[in-house]
């Protein structure tokens, strides 16, 4: 039934969708702006309200008197304001309850977006209270009505028990402290609806907290030439309660509820509203929705990060949240200012606009980023108005913690960051050392990314090299450095099904370790097999990690290859380039992925000879952009490991 009832809901949107489109144009249609649209009618109601509130006097006599004034006495500006401030609440109303509704039917509501829609209830019911207590204060007929409906229907609630009528019986039990009290409340429900949708709309990235201009300026034109044509005057002359209401024109954007009171008990009227209240802030987890338990991530050109998406989050909301300023506008899939370019993986192209992406379009790999969820981890292009990469890397300072010498030209460089824990990153990234004159030297994360104590790096001796060459002669254990991060679009892709073959090339092995690690850790259960390549025995570091992984996984194999064994290695295991033995031993390709971390000649020999055994493009990941044609836009600088002299 839900599903039915929001299928229909997306016909009917759609469809005023394509007509609004027609007559205003898809970068000015204000069904795509209901929210922002909501936020101005809000700003136009507290403008006019100030005004208002300068020549209205808050007493029993003075009330009805000053109203008038400024309706019929100063009808040139008051009474236009008066008007302006009627349908703008009224307005306002309609938009908030378009919002919520196109929220519910596209189900934008579920998820990480309960706390929006929680809160946006709640404001709308702020709304609903500021504009009730505002119809009390002209202190006319209809004013009359809502204040003795509202005694009537609050004097059933226990901790009124009945007082409230009592002040309405008879022409004296009204004084100016109740109107005082009810202008007071009328001036404090908007300050707290204002900074409600501060929060609400504080936790939605990059939401419209103002339409276009044109939108806005045609919203208070419409406004204005209401107000002319159709003054908002007050009903039946001022209130008389010597004498009943029998008839009175509501006002069914705010009072509908006031119907419901002659038609049923006051007890069966907060029933009703309370009940169904209720329901909509319990709707988020109506019916409970299967959830994954992890995201996936998007690797996003031209800014060359990695950046997380949650379960049910689109594109262009993750792109937000995490500062990359992908160009939008209606986010309804109707404009196509956020179209971007699909390199890598399989999304969920959601629902949209047939002009705002053609036929022709998708299957040329192109997406609306405000539409589409991804189904594995992905990789995205978009076309950039303003420069990328203005997301700051942020600076650390570390301490040197540990050193411990694994092989002749292999040091273990253990850090720990001063005052605060390690930054979150993705297993096969990196940081960069920063020198003290200014260059910098980059090294791939060894530990895997739920160890947030320390970092390990494992550095390479490079021959003449300035850093390394301190690491092995001069460095101790309590120095401090400087490092920024992290870095890096190599990572661990956990969707999928496909066994995985890790190559590792001499310090290669320091990303595949931390990838390794994170695939134990979250119980990633794919065959995974990893070939170590180095020059001789000698050169193998931690020979006894990879092994005990294979005692512990049954997932998981260990292929050690030597390239120029020496003669007192007695090696009798696997020779060669490290490439040469994955083909042999898997001569057909299509049905694995390869991550290769190692030096350039490595990956370059690599892969042509992977590809011409059917590895898929799409299934080639490498520490360098050489090896993976799909990051062949990548800046140069996004993975460099084993450090440079």
């Amino acid at each position: 039934m839900l599903r039915l009832i929001q299928n229909a809901g997306r016909w009917l949107f759609y469809r005023a969708d394509a007509l609004f489109n027609r007559v205003f144009g898809d970068r000015l249609n204000p069904l795509y702006y209901l929210g922002g649209i909501a936020y101005w009618l809000m700003w136009l109601a507290v403008a006019s309200g100030l005004y208002l509130y300068i020549f209205f006097r808050t007493g029993v006599e003075e009330a009805y008197q000053s109203v008038e004034y400024l309706t019929h006495q100063q009808w040139w500006l008051g009474g236009v304001m008066r008007s302006v401030h009627r349908y703008a609440s009224d307005a306002m109303v309609l938009a908030m309850l378009l919002h919520l509704i196109r929220h519910f039917v596209f189900d934008n509501y579920r998820s990480f977006r309960w706390f929006s829609w929680v809160s946006g209830i709640v404001v709308l019911w702020l709304v609903y209270a500021s504009g009730i207590n505002g119809y009390m204060l002209p202190w006319d007929r209809l004013a009359q009505f809502v204040v003795i409906g509202t005694a009537e229907w609050l004097d059933v609630l226990p901790m009124f028990n009945g007082t409230l009528i009592r002040n309405f019986i008879a022409e004296g039990a009204v004084n100016d402290r109740l109107w005082s009290l009810l202008t007071f409340i009328h001036i404090g429900l908007p300050l707290a609806v204002l900074a409600l949708l501060w929060i609400h709309t504080h936790r939605v990235p990059g939401a419209h907290t103002r339409p276009p201009w044109p939108v806005a300026a045609a919203t208070t034109a419409a406004l204005v030439i209401l107000a002319l044509v159709k003054p908002a005057t007050s009903q039946g002359g001022p209130a008389d309660l010597s004498t009943a209401i029998t008839t009175v024109d509501l006002d069914w954007f705010y009072l509908p509820v006031y119907a419901a009171l002659y038609r049923f008990t006051p007890v069966e009227v907060w029933l009703l509203v309370g009940g169904a209240t209720i329901l909509f802030l319990a709707a988020p987890w109506l019916p409970p929705k299967r959830r994954r338990k992890e995201g996936f991530h998007i690797f996003v050109h031209p800014d060359n990060r990695i950046i997380p998406v949650r379960d049910g989050e689109r594109l262009l909301e993750a792109a937000l949240r995490e500062d990359i300023r992908i160009p939008f506008d209606c986010r309804n899939g109707g404009c196509g200012t956020c179209k971007g370019s699909l390199l890598y993986g399989e999304v969920d192209y959601g629902d949209y606009q047939d002009t705002a992406l053609t036929a022709e379009e998708r299957k040329g790999g192109k997406l609306l980023l405000c539409c589409a969820t991804p189904r594995s981890d992905l990789e995205i292009e978009y076309v950039p108005v303003e420069q990328p990469g203005s997301h700051p890397v942020r600076s650390y300072t570390a301490r040197v913690a540990k050193l411990n010498r694994l092989t002749h030209d292999v040091m273990q460089v253990i850090l720990k960051i001063e005052g605060e824990r390690v930054p979150y990153f993705y297993a096969g990234q990196y940081i960069n050392v920063l020198l003290p004159d200014g260059q910098k030297r980059s090294f791939s994360f060894a530990t895997a990314p739920h160890e947030r104590d320390h970092i390990e790096l494992q550095i390479r001796w490079i021959a003449d090299g300035l850093f390394t060459t301190h690491v092995f002669t001069g460095m101790k254990e309590g120095d401090r450095l400087q490092f920024e991060g992290p870095l890096g679009a190599f990572f661990l892709r956990e969707e999928g099904d496909k066994p995985i073959i890790f190559v590792a090339g001499a310090t290669g092995f320091s990303p595949v370790k931390s990838m390794l690690e994170h695939a134990f850790h979250t119980g990633i259960m794919r065959r995974m097999y990893l070939y170590w390549g180095v020059r001789s025995l000698r050169d193998f570091y931690l020979p006894e990690l990879p092994r005990r992984w294979e005692r512990e996984h049954r997932n998981f194999s260990f292929i050690p290859v030597l390239s120029e064994p020496e003669p007192e290695d007695h090696w009798t295991g696997r020779t060669g380039f490290v490439h040469e033995a994955i083909l042999a031993d898997f001569p057909d390709l299509s049905r694995h992925q390869i991550y290769a971390c190692g030096s350039a000649a490595m990956v370059q020999a690599a892969h042509p000879a992977f590809l011409a055994h059917g590895m898929s493009e799409h299934d080639c990941f490498a520490d360098a952009f050489l090896l993976a044609p799909q990051l062949r836009d990548a800046a140069p600088e996004m993975v460099r490991l084993g450090g440079r002299p």
